[in-house]
């Protein structure tokens, strides 16, 4: 019977790998047609664009990791379903409950696979080819550390604590040095805006420096002309998603801290620490697709069915997640939803093949 277990088992790792192997240079065509516009813009050229798109094809394989696991897991066993393979493990006394454990076995494997992928491989690549995008973008003129987003203004130094989206900013700091009058100006401000094409900075304090003494004054808000725009911004914004499980901790309690919302970041949290759940519960719903139809039906049905079925999950993840976001609905509860829902379902129609 091990040998069984094992042969099942494989049969759903090899079809998930076939199916990431499909997957992945389409998500890669995808993510090239999106860096088309940039091509051209200060160095970023096609071989800068190729090895963005590299770089974020980990990340892009642990979003679709679920989906491909189902639809490896139908290929895998659909393939010894249309050998009748299946059937004859079934007539040797094989149960329902021995070929799930079997499946599940390999998709223990594959959600180890996908846990090292997403939190150890795609954040440093991610974080990586945002980097190097960024500053072929913005001609090294920027720098990201770990007191803020730095760049060289015009002659100005520019130190942003906070990006809260490309077009609203948090904690600035503004350094400009005249050496032919010997005046060192600093700034700081509360926050800025985007708007009508030009920044504005708010709860403004200013410092100059001079051979005659420090001269403090305090605005209320001003206007910025930067050649920061929030296309370049939007280039260092940290995506929830990219970032690891322990990161998103630190990060949320840092926000929690600071009396912020970290909302977007819990549910992205509580998605990831769940991921192994879902992408075991993908291989439980393939296996009543796959005994509940004829040995006839054709591979291209089976992978229809694990495309529709990976598409209503997608719906429904996302409905749980804007009613997270939106409604204040509890992030775990957002997260754990969707899989108990189709790990239910998977359960119901199991009961039913049996």
């Amino acid at each position: 019977m091990r040998i069984l277990d094992r042969y099942l088992a494989w049969a759903v790792i090899g079809g998930t790998l076939l199916t990431l192997g499909v997957l992945l240079p389409l998500m890669g065509v995808f993510i090239l047609a999106d860096e088309m516009d940039s091509i051209g813009i200060e160095r970023y050229g096609i071989a800068d664009a190729l090895l963005f798109m590299l770089l974020s094809l980990p990340r892009y394989a642990y979003l679709i990791f679920p989906i491909a696991t189902l639809i490896g897991a139908l290929i895998g066993l659909g393939t010894l379903a249309s050998r009748s393979e299946l059937v004859a493990m079934r007539a040797a006394g094989l149960s329902v409950s021995r070929i799930v454990r079997a499946a599940m076995l390999g998709g223990l494997l594959l959600a180890i696979l996908a846990f090292v992928l997403g939190e150890v491989v795609a954040p440093v690549s991610e974080q990586r080819g945002v980097e190097l995008r960024r500053q072929a973008l913005s001609g090294d003129v920027a720098q990201r550390t770990p007191d803020g987003f730095w760049a060289v203004d015009d002659g100005s130094y520019v130190n942003i604590r906070e990006i809260r989206s490309g077009t609203s900013l948090r904690d600035i700091f503004i350094y400009r040095v005249d050496a032919t009058k010997g005046v060192l100006t600093a700034t700081h401000a509360g926050g800025a805006r985007y708007q009508d094409g030009h920044w504005i900075l708010e709860d403004i304090s200013r410092s100059t420096a001079s051979a005659e003494g420090v001269e403090v004054e305090r605005i209320a808000s001003a206007g910025w002309d930067s050649m920061l725009d929030p296309g370049l911004l939007k280039v260092v914004v940290a995506d929830p998603h990219a970032l690891p499980v322990w990161g998103l901790y630190k990060y949320i309690r840092f926000m929690w801290v600071n009396k912020q919302d970290a909302g977007p970041y819990e549910v992205a949290f509580w998605g990831k620490v769940l991921h192994p759940v879902l992408t075991l519960s993908m291989i439980l719903v393939a296996i009543p697709l796959l005994l509940g139809s004829s040995r006839s039906t054709g591979m291209g049905r089976r992978i229809f069915a694990g495309i529709m079925v990976g598409i209503l999950y997608y719906l429904i993840s996302r409905t749980f997640a804007y009613l997270a976001l939106l409604f204040g609905m509890n992030p775990f509860l957002a997260a754990i939803a969707p899989p108990l829902l189709f790990i239910s379902g998977a359960l119901m129609l199991l009961r039913r093949v049996s």
